[in-house]
């Protein structure tokens, strides 16, 4: 399971990331590559959401053009806990991104497995994002989880900062993960690694 932490200019932070194999995900608010780190473009919606701003679009299709080539995965532009209407969002940008070696398409409250299964299956190389609210990504993580096994599709879980949520994630067969703590503190990063490289029996098979 691949860890991404904010992006950050410290370099007492990123050379403990590198340190630990650790990767970095690029918002359209911090775009800026760090020399010697892997990363995956996030599309900035809930940076958005918890400044009670609407999403910006140039940005988002700026940072794609400059980095997209190259990043691990994007993800698609969706509606912060807005189900099925963050659905058709994001399948509205499709389009725009078809290019890109990999997608990620968030799943938000609200929205059913059938319709999201309907999406990727269409769409060959597109993965999970889980998004949403806390107790909705807490609740739903594992079955989400058996949906990316079922259909052989990279899933990745957003804010996951603690060790406890590292292990949960393992649990429901994260193939990645994100989270600001490793950004912000250097020493917590030992202890989220230790929880990352933890070996895990109980994660849906592929």
């Amino acid at each position: 399971m691949v860890g991404y932490a904010s992006n950050t200019g410290s370099s007492r932070n990123l050379a403990a990331l590198r340190a630990h194999g650790w990767r970095i995900l690029l918002t359209p608010d911090n775009p800026l590559h760090r020399k010697g780190l892997s990363y995956a473009i996030d599309n900035g919606a809930w940076g958005a959401f918890q400044k009670k701003e609407r999403f910006k679009t140039g940005p988002f299709l700026d940072l794609v053009e400059r980095h997209g080539g190259a990043a691990n995965f994007v993800v698609i532009p969706d509606i912060v806990a807005g189900g099925m209407k963050s659905l058709d969002f994001s399948v509205s940008w499709i389009h725009r991104l078809k290019n890109l070696k990999k997608l990620l398409l968030p799943v938000q409250d609200g929205m059913d497995i059938y319709s999201v299964a309907a999406v990727l299956h269409q769409h060959p190389n597109m993965g999970i994002f889980l998004g949403g609210t806390t107790e909705w990504k807490l609740e739903t993580m594992f079955e989400w989880g058996v949906v990316a096994a079922v259909m052989r599709r990279h899933y990745h879980i957003g804010r996951v900062n603690t060790m406890r949520r590292i292990r949960l994630a393992a649990e429901a067969g994260a193939d990645s993960f994100d989270g600001t703590s490793a950004t912000m503190f250097s020493c917590t990063l030992p202890m989220l690694e230790s929880a990352r490289q933890q070996p895990n029996l109980f994660a849906p098979m592929r």
